[in-house]
């Protein structure tokens, strides 16, 4: 299963990258995490923030690749315990070859995203910075594998 994490935004600074691909390399080989950053709108004056947020939005949606199960993270999402997210991926592994999980701009998610997902999911009630969101997301999909496996990663 290929794993691909879709996010408006700059190029991820090197602790983001080295923490992506610490626990990227950790993984199967079956269980592929990839990482594609997409160019932010560039702000101009005057600009509403939701015309920014629609033209982001339409880039993400380009990029899901046919037939992909997509996720929106986004803070209505539903708020996964870590085991839940392991059940997901089982869910995930079983039934589909292509997942997108979508992480919006600075101004948000689009609503077309929201619509056109799976699913929702929220990391978190807190605002997160996006580079921290990159790290987060490959170390819970880890987590999930982890407690897949039965493998002692995960403690209660």
């Amino acid at each position: 299963m290929h794993i691909h994490v879709l996010a408006i935004g700059k190029k991820p600074t090197g602790w983001v990258d080295a923490g992506v691909q610490n626990y990227r390399k950790r993984l199967p080989k079956h269980l592929q995490l990839e990482f594609k950053n997409l160019s932010a709108e560039n702000r101009v004056r005057n600009m509403p923030p939701d015309k920014s947020i629609r033209i982001e939005g339409d880039r993400l949606l380009k990029a899901i690749p046919a037939g992909a199960y997509t996720i929106a993270l986004d803070e209505r999402g539903s708020n996964w315990r870590s085991k839940e997210l392991a059940g997901h991926l089982e869910n995930w592994l079983a039934n589909h070859n292509q997942i997108a999980i979508l992480i919006g701009g600075a101004d948000g998610l689009a609503e077309s995203c929201r619509e056109q997902a799976d699913a929702m999911w929220s990391l978190s009630a807190l605002t997160l910075p996006h580079a921290l969101v990159r790290v987060i997301v490959a170390e819970q999909i880890y987590r999930a594998w982890t407690l897949l496996q039965g493998h002692p990663y995960h403690r209660e």
